[in-house]
């Protein structure tokens, strides 16, 4: 019988260089896609799936992100003397339950293998999800929410995948692929952390959405440096295929990478024009800037 998931680690140590200086002072966790953090899109995610424990891996300089989740009594005592319930809502829609989250420390940047390796004591011995809140992905159904589907059916490992430009593998896990089914699942073979283009096996590259058995533990306790110096995940992942069933799925989305300038905008822009109530608008603006 698979067990079911029911924890979830997300990686959020990192110092976001790549958009600095906005990250000089704020985790980059807590830039706004829109009107929540990218880490409540995250958590929200992992809640639509069912996920009851939530594995924050932290650096210095993070605890703003466990004030965002806990309950500011100060600010929903004010807002409801004022009569603002909608935004009384929003405020408690973003509350996390009593011992409900967790946080652990990564205290040297030692790569994603490392990170997801430090919450292995509140992991225990159950299969778990990452997720990392750098990447957003828009959807009908949240893309955590359509693994666990898979999951129920396939159990084993799972990661969200997609087509990358074969000049760009070198900045992804990639795929060796084997067979592919309908539904959009496909057999790993193998998984090459960023291959150069030549190299690369496939242009089928990993998205930071994973479910994975604890086994993997057993692989990232070695402390093996990889690609780039540090400790991948994805060469951990790689030892489990042959010895558990493991499989690729590419996600019903679109995928942003926020940890990016241009991904950050994009993915600003393509939630807005979702929204009804600001989308017209928002269309007009940005075809007036066109124009200019």
């Amino acid at each position: 019988m698979k067990q079911r998931i029911r924890k979830a680690v997300f990686p959020v140590a990192g110092l976001g260089t790549r958009i600095l200086p906005a990250t000089k002072a704020i985790p980059k966790e807590m830039l706004p896609c829109l009107d929540k953090p990218l880490i409540q899109h995250a958590v929200d995610e992992a809640r639509a799936a069912g996920i009851e424990q939530f594995i924050f891996v932290t650096s210095k300089g993070k605890t703003v992100l466990e004030d965002h989740f806990d309950i500011n009594q100060d600010l929903n005592k004010t807002l409801e003397a004022k009569s603002k319930h909608k935004a009384l809502q929003l405020v408690k829609d973003s509350e996390l339950p009593a011992g409900s989250l967790f946080f652990t420390r990564q205290a040297v940047p030692l790569g994603l293998g490392h990170a997801v390796w430090c919450a292995r004591h509140l992991v225990g011995n159950e299969p778990f999800a990452v997720l990392l809140p750098d990447d957003i992905v828009l959807s009908e159904t949240p893309c955590l929410k359509q693994m666990t589907d898979v999951y129920g059916e396939l159990g084993g490992n799972i990661v969200s995948v997609m087509e990358v430009p074969r000049s760009q593998t070198n900045k992804y896990g990639i795929l060796d692929v084997g067979k592919e089914s309908q539904g959009g699942v496909v057999e790993i073979k193998g998984l090459i952390e960023k291959p150069e283009p030549e190299k690369a096996p496939s242009c089928l590259s990993i998205i930071g959405r994973y479910i994975l058995q604890p086994e993997i533990f057993t692989h990232l306790n070695t402390q093996s440096a990889g690609s780039g110096g540090e400790i991948q995940l994805t060469d951990s992942m790689a030892k489990l295929i042959g010895t558990q069933p493991f499989h690729g799925f590419r996600f019903k989305g679109t995928r942003y990478d926020c940890g990016d300038r241009i991904g950050f905008i994009t993915a600003n822009l393509a939630f807005a024009l979702r929204d009804e109530k600001i989308a017209e608008e928002v269309r007009a603006n940005v075809k007036e800037l066109l124009e200019i």
